[in-house]
């Protein structure tokens, strides 16, 4: 295997930091804060805080580590170049690491890009009920990948100013919300309200809150983006470093101190939990509070739809570069953007936008319950890399250790096997949807495993066996 510094890939450096810190924030605010959450309310009570805490923790040590590694290995194709890296003394398990890390994620995001474009269809339904949800789901995939097409600034520029959106009406909310609570708005009186009461913090016990914490770790994916944005900023040492160091505790804030002022003052067993935000702005007396809400869900909707389109083409284009993908899609325009690693991920979108409406019932729920996990299955990868490179880099290259992952190896170890516990939870949780998830899931990366050995027969008929592989030193990364 042979490296390649991010300077030879002809990607463009018009990242700013600024970009880089929104990138990180903006990825993990989705709409899965503003709504998903309700859901987990309404199964953990009150303690949903905790669930949040628990997933919150494990994806803060996970940004650590590719911290780490971002920041001394800076590579097109972030982590799926470090699962390669980390097995490079044996070359047939580094080269199928790093097929599946990589096919794993992009599958993840392109079919996120699809899920964004029909959520951002039934938002804007909300004020035009007569157009069609097909047509809006069209509309705005389209104006997202022309975006994408036109450059990376302005992808960072457009995500810069709709993450601002999510992180300022997160901040007010929380600022109005602390009035609210403390009774330093007009009609209220100091309270946590329903912090405690019917039923108590943790009303059904521990079973949902770690079942909570399971289902919420799709949530806060999407703050490793910033490490793939890395090859197109001018420094990405040091934009990688401040990037990952923001998000740790912006990103618990908003979570947790969300979740918080909504479960202080919207009753868990309430059918108001179903839309926390838009209740909690309700009872606070907030006017056009549905409006209002709306439009920051539509925004971090749109957010996300663009980050996860960005996201799967840079993917598809590092794979492309190992031989993990058709060489074709390799091909950057004028402006540096890998356009047809762009267009080719956004069909599975438009297929998937398609069966949503021609197949309901059959083959897209089998597209959306088959790729959560695999967020989980490329963290575990994440982690498992972080292990074996960080000891490589402190035998070859000390000096080249800009972040480090905290209490290593012990932390490392640590959320390994809490990602295992994850995954073994899925598979025989009470819960139908999250096991549904855990196998169809299992059945995905099945699937790309067979893909791997078809290519691997193809190649090796086409050259004549098996090339060889040479273990990279990491000092020429």
């Amino acid at each position: 295997m042979i490296s390649e510094s991010h300077n030879s890939t002809g990607l463009q450096h018009s990242l700013k930091q600024r970009h880089m810190s929104m990138i990180a924030i903006g990825g993990v605010i989705g709409a899965g804060l503003f709504v998903g959450s309700g859901v987990i309310a309404k199964a953990a009570g009150p303690a949903a805080i905790l669930s949040f805490l628990l997933t919150g923790g494990l994806v803060v040590l996970i940004m650590r580590m590719l911290g780490e590694l971002a920041s001394s290995l800076p590579v097109v194709g972030s982590f799926y170049e470090y699962a390669r890296l980390a097995f490079d003394d044996k070359p047939k398990v580094s080269k199928f690491l790093g097929f599946m890390s990589g096919w794993m994620y992009w599958y993840f995001w392109v079919v996120v890009v699809a899920l964004e474009a029909i959520a951002g269809a039934k938002l804007v339904n909300f004020w035009l009920p007569d157009v069609p949800s097909w047509s809006i789901s069209l509309v705005l995939l389209v104006s997202m990948t022309v975006l994408n097409l036109f450059s990376v600034k302005a992808f960072g520029e457009f995500e810069f100013w709709f993450a601002s959106i999510k992180v300022v009406a997160i901040i007010v909310f929380l600022f109005v919300g602390a009035l609210f609570i403390t009774g330093s708005l007009p009609n209220s009186i100091p309270t946590l309200g329903f912090l405690t009461s019917n039923g108590g913090f943790m009303p059904h016990g521990w079973g949902p809150v770690l079942s909570g914490a399971v289902a919420a770790t799709a949530f806060y994916s999407g703050a490793e983006i910033v490490t793939i944005a890395a090859a197109e900023t001018s420094d990405p040492a040091k934009a990688i470093a401040r990037a990952t160091n923001s998000v740790i505790t912006r990103v618990l804030m908003f979570y947790v101190g969300s979740m918080f002022v909504v479960v202080c003052i919207v009753p868990w067993d309430s059918p108001a939990i179903a839309t926390p935000f838009v209740s909690a702005l309700t009872v606070m007396n907030i006017p056009y509070a549905a409006h209002i809400m709306n439009a920051i869900i539509l925004t971090a909707v749109l957010s996300a739809l663009n980050s996860s389109l960005y996201a799967s083409s840079r993917m598809i284009f590092a794979l492309t570069r190992r031989g993990d993908a058709p060489t074709g899609l390799v091909k950057l325009s004028k402006n540096g953007v890998p356009i047809r690693a762009i267009l080719f991920s956004t069909l599975f979108a438009y297929f998937a936008i398609a069966v949503s409406y021609v197949s309901a019932d059959l083959v897209f729920p089998f597209i959306v319950n088959s790729y959560g996990i695999l967020i989980l299955f490329v963290y575990l990868l994440i982690a498992i890399s972080q292990l074996r490179l960080r000891r490589r880099l402190e035998r070859e290259c000390p000096e080249r250790i800009k972040v480090r992952m905290w209490l290593f190896p012990y932390l490392t170890y640590f959320t390994i096997i809490a990602m295992l516990v994850i995954l073994g939870a899925m598979s025989v949780s009470s819960d139908t949807e999250q096991r549904v998830s855990f196998w169809f899931g299992l059945l995905s990366v099945v699937i790309m495993s067979v893909m791997y050995y078809i290519k691997k027969l193809v190649n090796d008929d086409r050259n004549g066996g098996e090339a060889a592989d040479t273990k990279v030193e990491l000092k020429h990364v």
